[in-house]
Formats: structure tokens, C-alpha cells, sequence
């Protein structure tokens, strides 16, 4: 399937002094009725999903210009959320007639075949990065969603659940060293605040002025993108670089989101335009 791609828009943002221009590139899986961009890879190969016109949600992988649907096998819906080095894929699916609160994890290798990934003993895991080492980061969580949500690695087939609760791990370095992700507040879940997280040392931080944040990736250079809430309600996408911010907001979006970075510092995400369409992106910055 070819490309669906709108003219590349520039803009200078930010909230620091660090501000560069941002070119942003609109990205469509053919036919769909809504996309968002999810990962990327070193080699520049993308994830996310997209919704069809019947409502069904399914995965996807775009290599050169070439988009493919992922569907586990038999699911009501399936996602993907990273993709490593080598074009293994991760996401997450629900069977037909399920509860809402279930999620299974799958991988999917270059050959095609779907490999389960379920934490024992909780009813839905969520896989969202692959590292070049094999390792996957997500989190688990039981019936009570979550309050009952624990950041998760996957280690040479050993489960491994982060002790504090109302976590997710979203994103990791290639190394696996420093992990990011995000907590919610236990008075109101809905507002987050990200984390980073290195070995035993956890480490909170908030956009500036923002109501809730939530890191989503981080890349080897140590800079991590996600999304932010203004007081006045409004979504953005962020990036931050040691201890500068700045703001990603396609122009005329409703919303925009920052979903993955790679090793070269391309971003991916999506945006919902003024006419409340939602589309991925994908962001560099000069």
C-alpha cells in the first residue's frame, strides 16, 4: 500500500531556550478512518494502529513506504506499540467477548509468527518495547485496571514486576539501563506524572505548568518524548533534552502526541485536527 503523506509544516515551538524548528509530516494507513504512530526503529521502520471504517482496531508496521496490517489471529482488536532493531514487533490484543480490562501481549517476528506474551497469574499484560537484547518492557494489571498496575520487564523469558503501583514502563534505552514511564496520582488518577527509572533510583518529573505528564519513549541519547496537559485542557507533545523542555504541537491540531524517538531523534505520534480526525505523525526537529 503506498503512502498517504500531507505537506511537511514548519514551526518553531518550545518551552525553553533550547527551541529549534520542527518539521511535522502526516502519516495515514490507506483507507483508515483514524491512525497514530506508535514506534520507530533505527532503521526508520514504524508501528502504531489505526481504526477502519466498521470501528475495528488493528496494528500496523510501515517498512519504506509500505504499510501492513497486524491482526492476532481471532482478536476483537490488536495494537502495536514497539518494534526493535531487527523488526520483531510488539503489541497487544483482546479476544472477542473478553472484558474490557483484558490484554494480551503477542511478538511478532520478521517470519510472520505471533509468539504469546502473558505475566502469570494477572489478566492482561501490555507490552510496549522490544530492546536489541530481546528484553520487553509494559506493564500488567488485574480487574481493578489501574489501580492494580505494575510497571514489567521481560528478561530472557523472566517476568519481573516494578513494586510500586499505578505504573507503566513505556519506554527504555537500547541498553535497558534507564527505563521511562509514568505513575498516577492515588487522590486522582487522573492526572500522571512521569518517571525515570535507573536501577534502584526513581526519579519524578512534570512538564512545567502542566496539570499531569507521561513519558512514552526515550532514546539512547537520553532524550524522552510523551505528552503533556496544559491547565487549560488542552493535549501537547514534549520533548526534553537534560532539563530543557520543549512543546511539539502540529499547527491547527486539536491535540498532539509524542509517542516514540529513535536513535536519530525522529519522533512518531499523532494528532487530531480541527476536524477531529486523528492521524500520525511523525516529527523531526532541526
Amino acid at each position: 500500500m503506498k503512502l498517504t503523506m500531507c505537506a511537511v509544516v514548519a514551526l518553531t515551538l518550545g518551552v525553553s531556550a533550547q527551541e529549534r524548528e520542527t518539521s511535522y509530516t502526516t502519516l495515514d494507513f490507506p483507507g483508515a478512518a483514524a491512525t497514530t504512530m506508535t514506534g520507530i526503529n533505527t532503521e526508520g521502520a514504524m508501528v502504531g494502529f489505526y481504526r477502519d471504517a466498521a470501528g475495528k482496531t488493528h496494528g500496523f508496521v510501515r517498512r519504506r513506504a509500505t504499510y501492513a496490517s497486524i491482526d492476532f489471529p481471532d482478536a476483537a482488536w490488536t495494537n502495536a506499540r514497539g518494534i526493535s532493531a531487527t523488526g520483531d514487533v510488539v503489541g497487544a490484543y483482546r479476544m472477542a467477548g473478553e472484558p474490557e480490562v483484558n490484554q494480551h501481549g503477542y511478538r511478532l517476528g520478521r517470519d510472520g509468527q505471533f509468539s504469546k506474551i502473558d505475566f502469570p497469574g494477572h489478566i492482561s499484560t501490555v507490552p510496549v518495547r522490544l530492546l536489541p537484547d530481546g528484553t520487553i518492557v509494559g506493564c500488567y494489571h488485574d480487574a481493578a485496571g489501574m489501580d492494580s498496575m505494575h510497571g514489567m520487564s521481560l528478561v530472557r523469558n523472566a517476568f519481573s514486576g516494578f513494586d510500586r503501583a499505578m505504573t507503566m514502563h513505556q519506554g527504555a534505552t537500547p541498553d535497558g539501563r534507564t527505563i521511562v514511564g509514568y505513575f498516577a496520582e492515588m487522590v486522582d488518577m487522573r492526572r500522571n506524572h512521569a518517571y525515570v527509572l535507573e536501577g534502584a533510583s526513581f526519579v519524578p518529573f512534570d512538564v512545567p505548568g502542566s496539570v499531569s505528564t507521561t513519558a512514552i519513549d526515550i532514546n539512547a541519547s537520553g532524550v524522552i518524548v510523551g505528552v503533556y496537559e496544559a491547565p487549560a485542557g488542552k493535549t501537547h507533545g514534549f520533548v526534553r533534552e537534560g532539563s530543557q523542555y520543549v512543546t511539539l504541537d502540529v499547527p491547527g491540531a486539536r491535540t498532539t502526541s509524542a509517542w516514540g524517538i529513535n536513535s536519530d531523534g525522529t519522533i512518531v505520534g499523532g494528532f487530531v485536527d480541527a476536524g477531529g480526525v486523528t492521524h500520525g505523525l511523525v516529527a523531526t526537529r532541526k
